[in-house]
């Protein structure tokens, strides 16, 4: 009997705000970020025993986790070598921490854009641990899932997390946030993918090297409304760099801004992805129907905050951040696709 798949959900991460507080003597930046997800993302679903391949009558033994990608934005993950991607490798090195062999097939529909700001492959990778540990009996707060995320990348924590929380450090410091009111929002990006390292890259040229405080509030805004005003006092410290890398979201930017109802209009992460904040689903529908109307060529989303759950799991302590995790190669290319299943 086949086991049934388990179904994880990738969902877009929004940096609200977003200050760079330093830089450590090994060339990391140490941030200070409120983060939410929205209610729109990618999605990973997780088969057992899939990994075993049928080869000429001969049963083989697994090489290792097997990947399908479907998709508007699948084809885009094509050109990559598998070995490397977030997903085969969070599932390699949480095998390997375990001692397991990792006989599984994972299903990634990629929903949100690449290299975009809004942590799809970070989410792609925590859902994929997420449901890993459901298969093999982890509780959700298992430092192991952490220890695993914070090798893989900064945003992979908070992404394991999946709910709004404040992080800093490198971004395996993840700490409670107030909670957040109901809030609408448009994503929008002009179609430029902007690799993070070339944006801190360009920040160091544009910014004389000055850092911001960390800037936490400890009171929940009654409303969107005192939401944004909140963000207002603080913002994105890496907008000035991405406009250099990608002049496109200044264009971005002030597309949402000119939508009705918009509270406020902002980069996420190191972009190209804006996101604008609005009181209500029709204002930020009929936002989104707007610019994307403006702007077909542009990816524009009209979505939600995600509620955080009143019994959600305690967040990780003291999680330490060495070399990114290790994912081995298969010992072959798989014979359908080099590698990549195609859904």
């Amino acid at each position: 009997m086949t086991a049934a798949p388990i179904v994880e959900a990738a969902p877009a991460k929004l940096n609200l705000y977003l200050h760079v507080t330093g830089k450590r003597p090994d060339g990391y930046h140490e941030l200070d970020s409120l983060v939410a997800f929205a209610e729109i993302g990618d999605t990973v679903t997780l088969q057992p025993g899939g990994a075993r391949i049928a080869l000429r009558g001969a049963d083989l033994p697994p090489a290792g986790p097997r990947l399908a990608i479907s998709g508007p934005f699948g084809p885009a993950l094509m050109g990559e070598n598998p070995a490397g991607n977030l997903v085969i490798r969070a599932a390699h090195a949480l095998a390997a921490r375990l001692g397991r062999e990792a006989d599984v097939m994972i299903a990634l529909n990629k929903a949100l854009p690449v290299a975009s700001g809004i942590g799809g492959g970070s989410a792609d990778a925590a859902a994929c641990l997420r449901a890993l540990g459901r298969l093999w009996g982890l509780e959700a707060e298992d430092a192991r899932l952490y220890g695993i995320a914070a090798g893989l990348g900064a945003d992979v924590p908070v992404c394991v997390a999946g709910r709004s929380c404040f992080f800093g450090g490198t971004g395996e410091i993840l700490d409670e946030a107030p909670a957040l009111p109901d809030t609408h929002a448009v994503l929008a990006n002009p179609g430029v993918p902007v690799p993070t390292p070339a944006v801190f890259k360009a920040r160091s040229a544009t910014s004389g090297g000055a850092f911001s405080a960390p800037a936490r509030f400890a009171t929940a805004p009654a409303d969107s409304t005192a939401l944004a005003a909140l963000l207002r006092e603080r913002a994105n410290d890496l907008t000035d760099a991405a406009l250099t890398v990608a002049p496109a979201i200044a264009d971005t930017l002030a597309a949402l801004e000119r939508t009705d109802g918009c509270l406020l209009a902002r980069l996420s992460g190191s972009g190209a992805t804006c996101f604008a904040l609005y009181a209500s689903a029709a204002e930020a529908e009929a936002a989104a129907a707007r610019v994307g109307a403006a702007e077909p060529r542009w990816w524009v989303k009209a979505t939600r905050l995600r509620a955080s759950p009143a019994n959600a799991p305690a967040l990780p302590k003291g999680l330490r951040v060495g070399g990114l995790a290790a994912a081995p190669r298969p010992m072959a290319p798989f014979p359908d696709t080099g590698g990549w299943g195609v859904g």
